[in-house]
C-alpha cells in the first residue's frame, strides 16, 4: 500500500538523507515511532515508512523529509492543519515533528490500495462502487471546507480504499492556486476516473500515472457514457457537469448531499434496478456539450424522484391496509415488491412489541455523544423523542450518516415499519442485516458496511413508512439510516425521532 502516492509534479527537489542520518528499520523517532518497513518515495523525494507507535501499539505511516527546518515548513503546516479536521473519510494525522536535520509527519496507516492502484488492477468500476467512492471523497472535502481550509491535492493517488471498504482522502496540500471550486471539480474528476479510468487533466490539475480523458472535436472531455456502457443517465450528467469549466461548481456540502442520494452503500436499489424516473437530459434540464444549463438544475430531477418515492411508499402501505385491489398493479413502495395476498400474514399485521434494550444508535463517524435515549423511539409516546445534536453543516459533510438499529429478538416475518418525526426533511432509508456486531465504533462500521438496503433514501414529510417486505422472508435486524437532517430554520440541522413501529404477523 502506498500511503503517499506520486504527487502532481512538484518543482521542489528534496535532498537525500546524509548517509549517517539515513533512516533504518528499527530506528525510533521521537522516542515513540519505530520504523518497520520502507514503503516508497513520492515524486518530491519524501520517504514513506510503515511504523509502529510503541506507546499505543498501532501501525502508523511515517512521512520523512530531509532536511527539516524552513524547507519542511510547508509540509508541517499542512499536517497541523489536517490534524484539526477529524472525519471518517480523512486520513488521521497524529503528529508532526521538526528535528532540523529532518522532519516527519505521523499519520494513520491505511491497509489497502489507492484508487489509481485499484483501477490499474480491476479496470473502471461499476457505477455503484464509483458513486460510493465519490461520495466519501465529497464528504471529506466538505468537512475540510467547513473549517475554512482547502485540500488542494485530490487525485487517484490520494484517494485510499481500505481493505474493510472504508474510503479516505489523504495528503492535503493546498497552495495559492487552490480554490474551493478546484477541490469540488476534483471530486467530479474522481467520479469520472472511477467510471472511465481516465482523468480529465485539462479541467482539473493533472494526476500522475493515469491517461487523460478522451476528447471530442471541441477539446471537451466526453461524457462517461460515451466511453463505456451501463452508466446511469443521472450519474453521467452529474460527473460531466462537475468537471465542466463552463459551470460554476456548487459547494462541497451540496455535492456530498447529492451523492448521498446516489450512493450505492445507502441506495443499492437506486443504481441496480430501473429507476421510476429516468434522469434524462430533458428531465434534468441538462443539454449535452455546447449548451447544457447550469449544474444546479440537477436538484430538480432529484426532488422529483424523492417525491415519487414518498408517494410510492404511501400507496404501498395503503394497499397492505386493504386499499383498492385495482391499484395493486402499481406495485409496492419505492419500487419494492407488492405484498402477496396468498401470504395472508401481511393482510393482518400487528405491532411487534419492542423494548428500549432492542434499539440502539449507530454512529460510525461521530463523536459517540448522541447514543442515549434511543429507547424513546419505542416507548409508545409521541411526546418523547430521540434527538441528534444540532449541526451547523449538512450531516454528510460531517459523517456518512446515522442510524437506529432495531433487534426484533429473532428471525421473523415483517409487514411494515413506520416512523414519526418531529419535523419534516429527514432523508431516510431502511436496511437489514444478519447480526449486530456490538455498539462500539468498529461494530458500527461493520453495520454500515454489511447491512443491505430494503429501500432507497427518501425525504420524509413528518412520517415515513415501508410495507414492501417479502412475505416469505424473515428479518431480525433492521436499521433506519439517515443521510440528511431537517433544517431547523436558523441555519442548523437537527433530527427528532418520536416513535418507530414495526408490524408483523
Amino acid at each position: 500500500m502506498t500511503q503517499v502516492e506520486q504527487d502532481r509534479g512538484a518543482d521542489e527537489v528534496l535532498a537525500d538523507a546524509p548517509a549517517q542520518d539515513a533512516p533504518r528499520v528499527g530506528d525510533l523517532l521521537a522516542d515513540r515511532y519505530e520504523l518497520a518497513a520502507h514503503i516508497s518515495e513520492d515524486a518530491v523525494g519524501r520517504q514513506v515508512w510503515r511504523g509502529i507507535d510503541v506507546i499505543l501499539r498501532r501501525p502508523v505511516a511515517v512521512v520523512l523529509r530531509y532536511p527539516g527546518g524552513a524547507l519542511a515548513a510547508e509540509m508541517l503546516k499542512a499536517a497541523v492543519a489536517a490534524s484539526r479536521v477529524v472525519h471518517p473519510n480523512l486520513v488521521g494525522v497524529y503528529d508532526a515533528v521538526d528535528e532540523a536535520a529532518r522532519a516527519f509527519v505521523v499519520r494513520e496507516w491505511v491497509e489497502g490500495a489507492s484508487l489509481r492502484e485499484t483501477l490499474a488492477a480491476e479496470g473502471p468500476l461499476d457505477p455503484a462502487r464509483a458513486t460510493t467512492i465519490a461520495h466519501a471523497v465529497a464528504a471529506a472535502v466538505a468537512a475540510v471546507h467547513a473549517t475554512g481550509m482547502l485540500h488542494g491535492n485530490i487525485h487517484p493517488g490520494t484517494v485510499l480504499i481500505a481493505q474493510d471498504g472504508r474510503v479516505v482522502l489523504a495528503d492535503a496540500r493546498a497552495d495559492r492556486d487552490t480554490t474551493a471550486g478546484t477541490d469540488v471539480r476534483c471530486v467530479g474528476a474522481v467520479l469520472y476516473f472511477a467510471l472511465t479510468g481516465h482523468w480529465p487533466a485539462a479541467e482539473v490539475p493533472a494526476a500522475p500515472g493515469v491517461p487523460d480523458a478522451v476528447r471530442d472535436s471541441a477539446g471537451h472531455a466526453v461524457a462517461p457514457r460515451q466511453m463505456r456502457a451501463g452508466v446511469p443517465d443521472h450519474l453521467d450528467a452529474f460527473a460531466a457537469d462537475l468537471i465542466d469549466p463552463r459551470h460554476e461548481p456548487p459547494p462541497a456540502d451540496l455535492v456530498a448531499g447529492d451523492l448521498a442520494h446516489f450512493d450505492s452503500a445507502a441506495t443499492d436499489a437506486f443504481l441496480d434496478e430501473p429507476s421510476p424516473v429516468r434522469f434524462g437530459d430533458e428531465a434534468l434540464g441538462l443539454r449535452r456539450r455546447g449548451g447544457r444549463t447550469p449544474f444546479a438544475k440537477l436538484a430538480v430531477g432529484i426532488a422529483a424522484l424523492l417525491v415519487l418515492a414518498v408517494a410510492g411508499t404511501y400507496i404501498g402501505v395503503r394497499l397492505m391496509a386493504g386499499g383498492t385491489p385495482g391499484d395493486a398493479a402499481s406495485g409496492g413502495p419505492a419500487g419494492g415488491p407488492a405484498p402477496s395476498a396468498s401470504a395472508g400474514a401481511a393482510l393482518d399485521p400487528r405491532p411487534i412489541p419492542l423494548s428500549g434494550a432492542q434499539v440502539r444508535i449507530v454512529d460510525p463517524g461521530g463523536t459517540r455523544s448522541e447514543l442515549e435515549d434511543a429507547d424513546r423511539t419505542v416507548d409508545g409516546r409521541s411526546s418523547t423523542a430521540w434527538e441528534t445534536e444540532r449541526y451547523t453543516s449538512p450531516l454528510t459533510a460531517v459523517k456518512p450518516g446515522m442510524g437506529i438499529l432495531i433487534d426484533l429478538g429473532g428471525p421473523r416475518r415483517v409487514s411494515s415499519v413506520r416512523a414519526e418525526f418531529a419535523t419534516a426533511g429527514a432523508a431516510v432509508s431502511l436496511r437489514h442485516g444478519e447480526r449486530d456486531p456490538g455498539p462500539g465504533v468498529s461494530g458500527d462500521r461493520e453495520v454500515l458496511a454489511s447491512y443491505r438496503n430494503l429501500t432507497r433514501a427518501v425525504t420524509t414529510s413528518g412520517t415515513w413508512a415501508y410495507g414492501g417486505f417479502d412475505p416469505n422472508a424473515t428479518y431480525r435486524y433492521l436499521m433506519l439510516w439517515f443521510t440528511a437532517l431537517p433544517a431547523d430554520g436558523t441555519g442548523g440541522y437537527q433530527l427528532a425521532v418520536q416513535e418507530i413501529t414495526v408490524e408483523g404477523p
